[in-house]
């Protein structure tokens, strides 16, 4: 059966075509995009990259009848094509992953506010931009994981990756990478800069090797005995979990996963989030898509299609998240990881960690 959503073309590529054309920054009405004239259709450029969120694409039109033109990219890409599209743009909600992203694309000012009483009432107020810029739809959890053959006091906090007992044994990605920078955001919310880089020091001190690779090959590094200790988001973990391959079951038979600050603030957690945008030709239609993100069917594709955990606590249905429970989890706004970010890429640096 085909989608009942367009999936247009990728925005790396359309610029690239744009570009050979002469035609500079993506302006105007590229690429089938629908103009402001045809109301039941929606613009969403998205980057998020995962085949499951089709089946939110579908169900919002089977839902509303909205016919849905996607274009992907990162979300780098995606603000500047909205940028130098100005007032022409046809995009009518930016969804991307981390709220220090989403920060950064309200610091460009593409977001408009929202209000709306479902999604106010839907979405827990630390999971949306205070004033309505953005909004959450699904958690990830940084979680930390440790390997018992070399491990014999496994960290319970963000905190004990610093410790001493660590040296040599810490894998982690780079410092640019945005979930280790919004962490390292919601550490300074919570200890100040000066305690946030004696923790970074400690922690590149720690390292069984330089930041290297994605979430999934610090995990794959404690199973294989390269590092003791990592840190990744827990969805990661999931996949292998599910996995039908044997040596991703091997990879998580050698692996313990730790929710962290258990006894304390609860453990760090980011969202995939998305927002209305400044010059959305189909306002309405997009506040719509918006609030289906926030029913229980869409909040199951979610937690079903990528493992996060759904920001409406009630429509978690994934056997393998509810066997691994859900957390507590700390509730500071998830917005002052983008506030915080300038500073904590500053104590990143500082401390050495590459």
């Amino acid at each position: 059966m085909q989608p009942i959503f367009h999936r247009v073309m990728s925005t790396s590529t359309a610029l690239g075509l744009l570009a050979g054309l002469g035609i500079a920054g993506g302006m105007g009405l590229p690429l089938g995009i629908a103009s402001a004239e045809a109301q039941d259709e929606l613009n969403v450029y998205s980057a998020r990259h995962y085949e499951a969120d089709d089946a939110l694409f579908s169900g919002f039109t089977k839902e509303t009848g909205i016919e849905v033109n996607i274009i992907e990219g990162s979300d780098e890409e995606l603000v500047t094509r909205i940028v130098n599209e100005g007032a022409n743009s046809p995009a009518d909600v930016l969804i991307t992953v981390d709220a220090g992203r989403l920060w950064r694309a309200d610091q460009e000012g593409v977001f408009q506010p929202v209000e709306s009483e479902v999604l106010e009432e839907r979405i827990p107020a630390n999971l949306r931009h205070p004033d309505g810029h953005w909004f959450g739809f699904s958690t990830r959890i940084r979680t930390l994981y440790y390997n018992p053959e070399i491990v014999d006091e496994p960290p319970q906090t963000y905190e004990d990756l610093a410790a001493p007992r660590f040296e040599g044994l810490v894998c982690i990605r780079s410092s640019s990478n945005i979930y280790n920078l919004s962490l390292m955001a919601s550490l300074i919310e919570h200890h100040g800069a000066e305690k946030a880089e004696e923790w970074a020091n400690g922690v590149v001190s720690n390292f069984a090797r330089d930041p290297q690779g994605g979430d999934t090959d610090q995990i794959r590094g404690v199973a294989s005995g390269e590092c003791g200790v990592a840190l990744a988001n827990h969805y990661y973990y999931m996949r292998l979990v599910r996995s039908d391959d044997d040596a991703d079951q091997e990879v998580v038979e050698n692996t313990e996963l730790v929710w962290a600050n258990q006894e304390g603030r609860g453990a760090h957690q980011n969202v995939s989030g998305a927002g209305v945008l400044q010059n959305a030709p189909h306002k309405d239609a997009a506040v719509k898509f918006l609030e289906y993100l926030a029913t229980d069917e869409a909040q199951a594709y979610f937690a079903n299609g990528n493992n996060e955990y759904p920001a409406v606590e009630s429509a978690l249905d994934n056997p393998v998240l509810e066997e691994f429970g859900r957390p507590k989890l700390d509730d500071v706004n998830v917005s002052v990881y983008g506030e915080n970010q300038p500073e904590a890429q500053m104590i990143f640096d500082r401390a050495g960690w590459k």
